[in-house]
Formats: structure tokens, sequence, C-alpha cells
């Protein structure tokens, strides 16, 4: 990896995969924790803890926004940085690029 540009890629790719790991976890805790309230409420739980689990929830679906907002920058720039740099298509780092960009662009989609 003596070329910089491989290792800008590297790192733009690691962010971008990041990010998008970051959005679905945030997505899956908003079910877990959406799923956990019904389980107190049927329990009858305490209303204290019913609060509390709920602003959970709320800043879980707070952060699905930014996350989404960060990762749609990263992934503007990472598909830029492929564009300008057609040259370094045979190598991995760009085969890996190219691969976690799509996965990226099937999470936004999703939403």
């Amino acid at each position: 990896m003596a070329d910089p540009r491989l290792r800008q890629l590297t790192i733009k790719t690691g962010v971008v995969k990041r990010l998008t790991k970051e959005r679905t976890v945030y997505e899956r805790e908003v079910t877990t924790e959406r799923n956990r309230l019904e389980k107190f409420k049927t329990e009858g739980g305490d209303d204290h803890v019913l609060k509390k689990q709920e602003e959970v929830i709320q800043e879980c679906l707070m952060m699905i926004p930014d996350a989404a907002r960060r990762l749609t920058k990263e992934v503007e720039a990472l598909e830029k940085f492929l564009e300008d740099e057609k040259e370094l298509e045979e190598s991995k780092e760009y085969q890996a690029a190219s691969q976690v960009l799509t996965e990226a662009i099937e999470v936004l989609r999703k939403s």
C-alpha cells in the first residue's frame, strides 16, 4: 500500500462501513427497546420505568436521522473519490470500497 491514494481509500471505506453499522444498530435498538416497552406494559411495569423506556426510544429515534445525514455525506465523498481514482480499479481496496458503498446505499434506501 505504497500509494497514498490507497490509504485514503481505505480510510474513507472504513468511515462509510462504520457509519452504516451505526445506523443499522440504532434502527435495531429502536425495535428492541419498543419490544421491551411492550413487555413492561403487559407486565404492568412501574410508570417511572415506562417513562424512562420511552425516553430511550426517543433518543434512538433522534440519532437515526443524524447517522443517516453523516452516512449520506460520507457516501457522496467515497463515490466522488472512486470516480476520480478509476485507475485504482484493479486494487482490492477499490473493490472493497465499491462493495461497502453498495451496502451503504442499500441501507440509505431502506429508510
